[in-house]
């Protein structure tokens, strides 16, 4: 965890680091004039650019799991990526190459790493691990990628599929198998490999099993993540018992809410973005389905659309009523629980 947390640190050069200051100052400026003055000094330094809608799975409260969609399904083209690159690199310290679907549905996933390595950027991604064969794990260690989440939410084939629907728990542990070992043959060169275990109702009781689990399949890191709900409520299959596995209270008038209060402001605005496979650009991950498209790739330079007047409102709209945007009141700011 040390050597991962080192490497993050090795994409700041001193102009980054300048940028960062100019986005908090940005940042803190806004906040400080109640989102009266929303102009932004900068670049982002994070950027989350989506492979593809596709995912084999049908998990359900994800919409790429249930088919729910109202933008089309595709895959990212690498020349509307490196168009992204070109343009906001310079900035950039971290990149995701994850937003929604699976990304390693995407033939070309592995050039999509390089792509952005070459910009000297910390790279990560997250998988259900489903097409993580020993070729591609190897491919993803010469590539460069940084860190792989992959997807554990449970530890019986019973308790994973229960959120894991149309997944099989041994493929899994096969592909986490596939990467251990190709960072084995590489000399332990390779991304951090981190298992994520969503913890839901069918598989709270496996908690404590998870990190002598994780241990003997020789991953680097385990994490675990409390899951995002639509709607609440009493008997909900994937509410916990256990209050600290789960996002969610129960109020005095027996309705269910986020713990967590929500803040009329979001550094999140401020420090990245978000671009579709197909150029949209929206301010935030939880803007799953893409409603609020502040412009595309490919149309604007994405250093208008990033200062533009479209990304500009939504940002003031923060400050003066976040409660108005759906997708803020179900914010899950600091999911993790332990690790």
């Amino acid at each position: 965890m040390l050597s991962d947390r080192l490497r993050r640190l090795l994409p700041l050069t001193p102009r980054r680091l300048r940028n960062l200051a100019l986005l908090r100052a940005s940042y803190l400026r806004a906040s400080a004039s109640g989102g009266r003055d929303v102009r932004i000094a900068g670049g982002p330094m994070s950027l989350s650019i989506e492979p593809t809608t596709s995912c084999n799975l049908r998990c359900p409260e994800c919409p790429s799991g249930l088919r729910s969609f109202t933008r089309p399904t595709g895959m990212l083209a690498p020349e509307v990526l490196e168009g992204v690159l070109e343009e906001a690199a310079a900035t950039l310290v971290y990149v995701s190459l994850y937003h929604q679907g699976e990304p390693m549905l995407h033939p070309r996933f592995p050039e999509l790493v390089t792509a952005c390595k070459r910009h000297r950027v910390y790279v990560s991604t997250s998988t259900n691990a489903h097409f993580l064969t020993q070729e591609r794990a190897e491919a993803l260690v010469e590539s460069g990628l940084d860190r792989l989440i992959v997807a554990v939410d449970g530890l019986t084939q019973e308790t994973y599929a229960a959120y894991r629907r149309g997944g099989r728990l041994d493929k899994v542990m096969d592909g986490t198998a596939a990467i251990v070992e190709a960072k084995r043959r590489a000399g332990g060169r390779g991304p951090q490999v981190v298992w994520q275990f969503l913890a839901v109702g069918p598989n709270a009781h496996e908690v404590p099993q998870l990190a002598e689990t994780a241990r003997r399949a020789g991953v680097d890191e385990w994490v675990i993540k409390t899951a995002q709900i639509d709607t609440p409520h009493d008997g909900h299959p994937l509410l916990t018992d256990d209050p600290r596995l789960r996002r969610y209270d129960r109020s005095a008038d027996g309705t269910w809410r986020l713990r967590n209060p929500l803040a009329s402001r979001c550094w999140r605005m401020w420090q990245g973005t978000v671009v579709t496979w197909d150029g949209r650009v929206v301010p935030c991950c939880f803007d799953k389905d893409a409603h609020h498209v502040v412009g595309r790739v490919g149309t604007e330079p994405f250093r208008e659309i990033w200062r533009g007047q479209a990304y500009a409102a939504f940002r003031r709209t923060l400050f003066a009523d976040r409660s108005s945007i759906a997708m803020c009141t179900n914010c899950t700011e600091g999911t993790r629980v332990y690790a």
